[in-house]
């Protein structure tokens, strides 16, 4: 039973001591109000060492802090092999929380001594150009008068990036520029006479302190999704990897979905296959009511809004929460049932049921992303929490104290990594990553055969969410550890050319981690182990052509269609579904 591995990684006996409790007692599931106050670390000492084992697991891989976002098997130099270019998928760095988390201002999400957020921070404040004035890109485009900082450097608020966030992409960068632009050429000065001018890549804000030469700017692509976190995160990511100048001059094209559909968008079959594995991520969780009553427990702690009676919280949207305090070091919260507490007037915690609540701050919040504020769409069964007919609403009720425990957030989150594998490597899932990925795997497709051909594009940079990459991991069938996507996450295409011959292939590179012989059209056998030269060991390549006849040939064979548009309308006549 599911409840067995979650205790092996959540100590048993504690874990269900935790449930028990919480099952037992309509009392603590129906509190009728709360308050806030303060537990221990999620990290502190004073737990058990298994229990610190696991949560530190938790805190580092989940978080992502900067400090360890290091280079891994990224390549660049490759023995016997050149490179010809990189399209870098990234997700955005660190956020405030989805949902409106009851104590959020409590949570410090800034990040202090860094020295290359310092230096960033710094360049923004003091520089002002046709590009940049008052820390706002001035540049024409979609993303004209975005913030390139977040808007408060402590707070985590909704949805936005936090300043921690930043730092994580400047560490991004700093990879990217140490593994990859020396070989790209990409800080290169070339002749003016040479450069080529686009309405993509126009020269303005580029300065020209070496007379006949200048910046190309043409070999630089960059896509973001119209979300200032996306776009704040894409910005300090390329000020880690090129020269301010550079940066100033560069133009950056919208994506009008987060999944980079491009305009392969349109598909009904998709937002089906959305809705089935809805269903069966519901259907899970009604098999383990203690994790639901978990989940209910952790979120009236935690989320401002609370749920109507008979609904059941989101777990996604309970684990976003929780990395709010995790990730930031900030201590887990508590809940207490007060007495004489009205709620005949529909009323709780201050806040009308279902109501959404103005930025403390007053800051204009906008862009806030919906898509993963449904985080997965998961609702889950409902939960028995209706009071009885004779209740007197303003009763008398002893005060019952409870916080979030450890072993409640650890049997909380194994629960949401396994049910999140079983999403994520379903048939369900793999068909609509198909169908979500087919424009972004299209574009890539296409600028790789541009590297190879000559064109100047030489590295291409989509800004997107964690959404994007499950959909394109889905479809390519990329085989990974952790079902859930990092702040900060990095997913590299490199595309080489032979020393030898004009054979070209290229690796796929997820967080530093060369999972390039997992993908469906280069594993057994389909690609070549190759020594990565100074670096040590060995990476592995995968003919181009390979991932060109699946896009253009086999892509849609599963989907038994032949292309996108009869992919998108194709239904059996058992239930609608393919």
């Amino acid at each position: 039973m599911l409840l067995k591995e979650v205790a092996r990684f959540s100590l048993q006996h504690r874990m269900y001591k935790y449930i028990g409790s919480i099952e037992n007692s309509n009392n603590l599931l129906t509190a009728k109000g709360y308050g806030y106050r303060k537990s221990n670390a999620y990290l502190s000492d004073n737990v058990d060492p298994m229990e610190r084992i696991r949560a530190k697991e938790i805190n580092q891989t989940d978080c992502a802090h900067p400090f360890v976002i290091v280079a891994g098997e990224e390549g660049g130099s490759l023995e016997g092999w050149s490179l010809e270019g990189v399209l870098l998928l990234i997700r955005h760095g660190d956020r405030g929380p989805m949902a409106h988390v009851r104590g959020i201002g409590e949570v410090d999400c800034g990040y202090e001594n860094d020295p290359a957020l310092a230096r960033y921070v710094s360049f923004l404040q003091n520089s002002t150009t046709s590009s940049t004035t008052g820390g706002h890109w001035m540049k024409t485009g979609p993303f004209h008068g975005f913030p390139l900082l977040p808007a408060a450097s402590k707070l985590c608020l909704l949805a936005q990036l936090t300043h921690k966030g930043i730092a994580q992409m400047l560490h991004v960068g700093d990879i990217i520029r140490q593994t990859y632009a020396n070989a790209l050429g990409l800080n290169t000065r070339v002749p003016i006479s040479t450069l080529r001018t686009t309405p993509l890549n126009a020269s303005e804000g580029v300065t020209n302190p070496t007379p006949g030469s200048q910046y190309t700017i043409d070999d630089v692509v960059i896509y973001s999704t119209r979300y200032r976190r996306t776009f704040q995160s894409a910005m300090a990511l390329l000020f880690g990897v090129l020269p301010a100048e550079k940066w100033l001059a560069l133009q950056i094209q919208e994506s009008h979905s987060l999944s980079y559909c491009f305009s392969d968008c349109a598909c009904p079959q998709a937002e089906k296959l959305k809705k089935m594995l809805a269903n069966e991520m519901n259907g899970h969780l009604a098999k383990h009511p203690a994790i639901g009553a978990i989940a209910q427990w952790i979120g009236a702690a935690l989320l401002q809004n609370p749920l109507s009676a008979g609904q059941q919280v989101n777990p996604l949207e309970i684990r976003d929460a929780l990395l709010a305090h995790i990730c930031h070091a900030a201590p887990l919260p508590c809940r207490k049932i007060r007495t004489n507490v009205n709620v005949a007037d529909g009323r709780r915690f201050g806040t009308k049921v279902g109501s959404s609540t103005q930025d403390p701050l007053g800051f204009d919040v906008i862009n806030i992303d919906q898509d993963e504020s449904a985080l997965g769409g998961v609702v889950g069964p409902p939960v028995n929490t209706e009071q009885p007919d004779d209740l007197d609403a303003t009763e008398q009720e002893p005060e019952i104290e409870g916080c979030v425990e450890k072993s409640h957030v650890l049997a909380l989150m194994s629960y949401i990594h396994w049910a999140g594998m079983k999403e994520l490597y379903s048939t369900t899932m793999r068909q609509q990553g198909l169908l979500r990925s087919y424009g972004l795997l299209r574009n890539i497709v296409a600028n790789m055969l541009k590297m190879i051909s000559g064109d100047r594009v030489k590295f291409v940079l989509y800004s997107g969410h964690d959404k994007t990459f499950e959909y394109l991991i889905a479809s390519l069938g990329v085989q990974l550890d952790n079902p859930f996507i990092p702040y900060a996450s990095r997913m590299a295409f490199e595309v080489y050319k032979s020393d030898k011959d004009t054979q070209y292939y290229f690796r796929l590179v997820y967080n530093g981690r060369d999972v390039t012989n997992t993908i469906d059209v280069c594993e057994s056998g389909k690609s070549l182990n190759v020594p990565r030269g100074i670096r040590g060991g060995r990476g592995h390549l995968c003919p181009i052509e390979n991932i060109i006849r699946f896009i253009h040939d086999d892509y849609f064979l599963s989907l038994n269609a032949s292309n996108y548009k009869d992919a998108c309308l194709a239904q059996t006549k058992q239930d609608g579904y393919f």
